[in-house]
């Protein structure tokens, strides 16, 4: 009898484990099979839905005005400096997918340009029944003669790519030249017949995080399984890359072994040798000028001698950090307390640097003999600054400007002169006479400064019934900047409503540390700040919660997930664009394991115990009226698996909540392709919140 009794007990234990098991089951997982008949049934059911209640007669006249705007034949195409060259990519309306145009750079600062085509992508795509997109960061030039590249075209927006070999002189692809098939890959050349490769070579050869662990050296004509290993990473990392260091001789390599998104090993790979550097695993390396490695500190590191702060830019000879002795580190630059490092960018006579002081920009150009020399440019105003591209030989470097109401503008600095050039100027695409600017602090709820930028009419009465969109990011030490955005423009300011962008904690607005502030366990805190920014606009009476939308993408769609869920009450909008929700099972899906170190990792007992108090998924509540949110996702993300948007809608609804979702079938993570499929995207969302938070404005007036 006593064996019975133990036996009924023992089966009464796995009953009651099972059950709790089957309750936490999650009854949506099918839709995280991203091309099965019966999730994209659901989706294309939910679609329907959605343009049923937003494909309006506002809707097409927002998507034709976008479109006019997108195919612009007078906008403003960025120059990438290539050699004795400028490249440009080219999208507009009969060039819908784009063309890859070059005309020689000295012709371009005189404004005497016979464009010459290099690729036409439409030909390309029209040619292979393909969607092809293509990006600049999918381009690897030979060098020094950039007579071959290899270029990357992703089918309808994938991260993942197929990369061929380019021939520049006869502007075709190479006959039986180098060519990888689909995946999450990267080359670099070491001379016209080898090239180092990493992508998937096949089973065990990719990381948990799905990126490439193995490097190889790949000969012409070589099979590809047949190529030299040269680095193996392991399958925990991230991931395991390759780079060019900028040596005149070509000959110098650096390998980055990622063990999670921030931290690196870094090696040296030179005349076959592999030597492991010195180096802090969190710092960047940023490049190698006069046998000098620059790089830049994301901690505080202690020295032998000396403590360097956090954002710290230093340089050492690269031979010193092969070894642990005798080292020299010097300080190329230190940010100073409200200012963090905004880009980095290293050629042959110097290095560029662009700084965020209190969110506005100042460029610098530092020189190096013997010690470092930093020279603050004369530029034309205050404002946002993005450096674009440069030209190694001589230093000098195209960049913009621009802010929320002024277009931007492109200019070329000669260093040689310190003067920039004004090269382009981006038409008005919006009436912004009557807007004003300015900067506010919002109190978190920890007491901490949190900075916002606020977009409004000069005129306009603070009532509390001003239609409002709050956007912010967040994470990954991703600095929000002033912009200038013509669609925003015409679809949301012009009509006299307000645009807000917050620069809260997890960004990278005040440096590595503001970052920090609000990773893994303290993830909490950049919510906080995006309330705390939203109680400020409602105290000042800029809008109030009916008249309050917020905005985010990626880990910005993250953001706005948990702040609705946590305080349904501040909105009556939400645009959740490609969002990372369900936290539980993020790292499980495509490339989630390598952002486990921002986020901490949910298999762990203790690092679940903080995710879960703000994972969206996990917190919605049936009891709770939540404000009737839209997910944006694509069926070709590859990067943020579209079964978090899909799982939400599909749970929400389930309890009751209406919400809606509009899912791509291309676009990808970053809805690059044709423009007809971000006009599209504009529409809906523009569509949604005038529906939200304009209407119910007209409707009291």
């Amino acid at each position: 009898m006593k064996y019975y009794n133990y036996a009924f007990a023992f089966i009464l234990i796995h009953i009651a484990t099972f059950s709790k098991i089957a309750a936490q089951a999650d009854e949506f997982a099918w839709l995280e099979e991203v091309e099965s008949e019966r999730a994209l049934s659901w989706v294309e059911k939910e679609n329907k839905a959605t343009l049923s209640v937003l494909d309006t007669t506002l809707y097409q006249e927002i998507k034709k005005n976008t479109l006019e705007i997108l195919n612009d034949p007078d906008k403003m195409i960025l120059p990438y400096i290539i050699k004795d060259y400028v490249y440009q990519f080219k999208q507009d309306e009969k060039h819908k997918r784009g063309v890859l145009q070059r005309a020689l750079l000295h012709n371009y600062l005189k404004d005497s340009v016979e464009w010459e085509t290099m690729l036409d992508i439409d030909q390309l795509a029209e040619q292979e029944n393909k969607p092809w997109v293509f990006m600049f960061d999918q381009i690897s030039f030979l060098k020094p003669s950039y007579n071959r590249c290899m270029i990357g075209l992703s089918n309808g927006g994938k991260d993942a790519v197929t990369y061929r070999e380019f021939d520049i002189a006869s502007k075709s692809f190479v006959e039986n030249g180098f060519k990888l098939p689909e995946a999450k890959s990267d080359v670099v050349w070491k001379d016209i017949n080898t090239v180092f490769v990493t992508t998937d070579f096949g089973p065990g050869s990719l990381t948990e995080s799905g990126y490439p662990r193995i490097i190889k050296e790949w000969k012409r004509g070589q099979d590809l399984s047949e190529a030299k290993v040269i680095f193996e990473g392991d399958k925990l990392d991230v991931g395991s890359y390759i780079w060019h260091l900028g040596d005149t001789n070509n000959s110098k390599y650096l390998i980055y072994q990622s063990l999670d998104f921030f931290k690196r090993k870094k090696f040296l790979y030179t005349q076959d040798t592999l030597i492991e550097l010195k180096l802090p695993y969190d710092a960047e390396v940023k490049g190698y000028l006069k046998k000098e490695l620059i790089f830049q500190l994301k901690s505080d590191w202690m020295t032998q001698s000396y403590k360097f702060k956090a954002g710290t830019i230093l340089s050492a000879p690269l031979d010193m950090l092969m070894g642990t002795n005798n080292r020299t580190f010097r300080i190329v630059y230190e940010p100073a307390e409200k200012e963090s490092i905004d880009q980095v960018y290293c050629t042959d006579k110097n290095v560029i640097i662009n700084v965020l002081d209190n969110v506005t920009s100042k460029l610098y150009v530092a020189t190096y003999n013997k010690i470092w020399k930093v020279l603050k440019l004369n530029l034309p105003k205050l404002g946002a600054m993005e450096l674009i591209s440069l030209h190694k030989a001589s230093g000098s470097f195209f960049f913009l400007y621009e802010d929320f109401v002024t277009p931007a503008t492109l200019y070329y600095f000669n260093v040689d002169q310190n003067k920039p050039i004004e090269i382009q100027k981006e038409k008005k695409g919006f009436i912004s006479a009557h807007l004003s600017v300015e900067q506010h602090f919002a109190t978190s709820k920890d007491g901490t400064k949190v900075p916002y930028f606020m977009v409004f009419t000069s005129d306009m009465e603070f009532d509390g019934t001003t239609p409002t969109i709050l956007y912010g990011y967040g994470g990954f030490e991703v600095s929000l900047k002033p912009y200038y955005s013509k669609i925003n423009g015409l679809n949301w300011l012009e009509p006299g409503n307000v645009y807000v962008l917050a620069n809260i904690r997890g960004g990278g607005e005040y440096g590595p540390n503001w970052h920090k502030a609000a990773m893994k366990e303290n993830r909490q805190k950049a919510y906080d700040d995006f309330i705390a920014v939203s109680e400020d606009l409602i105290s000042r009476k800029v809008t109030s919660p009916s008249h309050l939308g917020i905005m985010g993408g990626s880990n910005g769609g993250l953001l706005v997930g948990a702040t609705f869920i946590q305080r349904p009450d501040l909105f009556n909008a939400v645009v959740c664009q490609v969002p990372l929700l369900d936290m539980k099972n993020y790292n499980k899906l495509l490339a989630g394991a390598s952002w486990v170190g921002e986020y901490g990792n949910p298999d762990i007992g203790s690092e679940w115990a903080y995710i879960k108090k703000y994972s969206p998924y996990h917190n919605i509540k049936a009891d709770v009226t939540y404000p009737k949110a839209l997910f944006l996702t694509s069926t070709r993300d590859d990067r943020v698996h579209p079964a978090h948007a899909r799982k939400m809608v599909a749970k929400m609804k389930a309890m009751g909540h209406p919400c809606y979702l509009y899912e791509k079938t291309t676009g990808g993570h970053k809805a690059t392709g044709a423009f007809d499929n971000k006009a599209d995207n504009y529409a809906v969302y523009f569509t949604y919140l005038h529906n939200q938070l304009v209407k119910k404005k007209i409707a009291s007036e």
